[in-house]
């Protein structure tokens, strides 16, 4: 009876034992910090893949759809107008307004926008997403659509209307940035203030590209507008004919060309 009475006293022992090194292993694990990289760490690997994103460029042509809205999305939208934009590598860029219904005030602020993306495209080195023209400060992690994103906090090193003042999402397992979130540094013109914009980027084909934006301003004389855009088709190389935008956009999450995600 006394042996029998060890044997339960023994088996309570160890089993508290047991979980009171469960309990530990679990609290020290808790206790124990998730090392970020650094925003210097994390920027060179941006830039890194961003550098091997652009040997992957090919000639494409893509159909945009743009849409204007008085306040917000949402609201019906009151103009519409289709561009249809030839892009061959590395700093050409042309484009024609294919549609356009509503107001011509829409026409006149999409040819205004697709003339500074001509710009850009031969002097890509003055808005690019680079340490030559933002300071970075990593705020921390968060998933966007699913997947895992270091967040940093964007500030232009000079008052420009075509650097943005805001929020980066960098993927953190292609090190591609994934979304842009913020203002202008300084107003594009008398005629805007208070400007938001939210740049979206995905997979066409084998590259990374900008493909939606979401300007929102406040417009003298007329109020809050909106401008949404949004690429629907394209066509890659030599390819006979367009393809639709959402059979070849590795959406968030999923594998991409090469293995990406």
């Amino acid at each position: 009876m006394e042996t029998w009475g060890f044997q339960v006293i023994s088996r309570a022992q160890w089993t508290c034992s047991i979980a009171a090194c469960l309990a530990a292993a679990v609290t020290a694990s808790a206790q124990t910090p998730i090392v970020l990289p650094t925003s210097d760490t994390i920027v060179a690997e941006m830039s890194q893949a961003q550098a091997a994103n652009r040997i992957q460029f090919l000639p494409y042509t893509v159909t945009r759809d743009y849409q204007l809205f008085e306040g917000e999305t949402s609201n019906p939208p009151k103009s519409h107008v289709v561009a249809h934009i030839v892009v061959v590598p590395p700093d050409s860029k042309k484009y024609t307004i294919q549609t356009a219904a509503g107001s011509v005030l829409a026409e006149r602020l999409v040819r205004k926008a697709l003339d500074s993306e001509v710009a850009f495209a031969n002097d890509s080195h003055a808005t690019d997403i680079t340490k030559e023209n933002y300071d970075f400060a990593l705020v921390g992690e968060n998933e966007l659509n699913g997947q895992p994103c270091y967040v940093l906090e964007l500030s232009p090193k000079r008052k420009s209307k075509n650097l943005l003042r805001g929020t980066l999402w960098v993927d953190a397992e292609t090190h591609l940035p994934r979304r842009v979130e913020g203002a202008p540094a300084k107003d594009p013109s008398w005629w805007f203030t208070d400007v938001r914009i939210v740049l979206l980027y995905g997979y066409v084909g084998p590259m990374w590209v900008q493909t939606s934006s979401k300007a929102s301003a406040n417009v003298r004389i007329i109020g809050r507008s909106t401008m949404v855009w949004q690429d629907t088709s394209y066509q890659l190389g030599d390819f006979p004919h367009s393809t639709s935008l959402a059979q070849s956009i590795a959406p968030a999450g999923e594998t991409g060309p090469g293995g990406h995600r």
